[in-house]
């Protein structure tokens, strides 16, 4: 996802951190919904380091939906609610064929959220606007998420490396 433009008012930004909200949902449902959907016969194939990745990344994702919404409740927007994007996310995806699809799928979700967050910081930076909120909270804030996204796509890749 490419911004390709400048954050130029507060409505805007607003948008850019619901869009955020719901990507932070669709990974939390997703990650929280993924032991579950799959055959049991796979699932009780699924080891405690890869439970506990998805375990992580639901709450992660979670506080990063907190965080986005705290700021967006300071410009005075709204969010979809969570159990909407949940009810979404099940309607939409079916459920992963093995364990390598959820290990794949965390990883895409991981680099989704990564990639949209760093278009948005560089967004903002090339902004010459005030907010309603203070600007450099926001930018800490999305960069800390940011860093938290790479971290969960580097771990999930280091699962999956020492699984080949």
């Amino acid at each position: 996802m490419s911004l390709g433009q400048r954050v130029s008012s507060d409505h805007q930004l607003a948008r850019l951190l619901q869009i955020g909200v719901v990507l932070e949902e669709v990974v939390e449902s997703r990650a929280a919904h993924h032991l579950e959907s799959l055959p049991e016969h796979e699932r009780e194939a699924i080891d405690e380091e890869v439970r506990e990745l998805l375990a992580e990344a639901t709450e992660e994702s979670a506080d990063h939906r907190e965080r986005l919404e705290a700021l967006i409740d300071e410009l005075e927007a709204e969010t979809v609610p969570y159990e909407e994007i949940n009810a979404l996310v099940d309607a939409r995806y079916g459920p992963p064929e093995d364990t390598d699809g959820v290990l794949y799928d965390q990883l895409c979700n991981e680099e989704t959220a990564y990639k949209f967050y760093d278009d948005l910081i560089a967004a903002i930076e090339a902004a010459d606007v005030e907010f309603a909120v203070d600007r450099d909270r926001v930018l800490e804030t999305l960069r800390d998420i940011r860093e938290e996204e790479k971290e969960g796509a580097e771990e999930v890749t280091e699962i999956m490396e020492q699984r080949a």
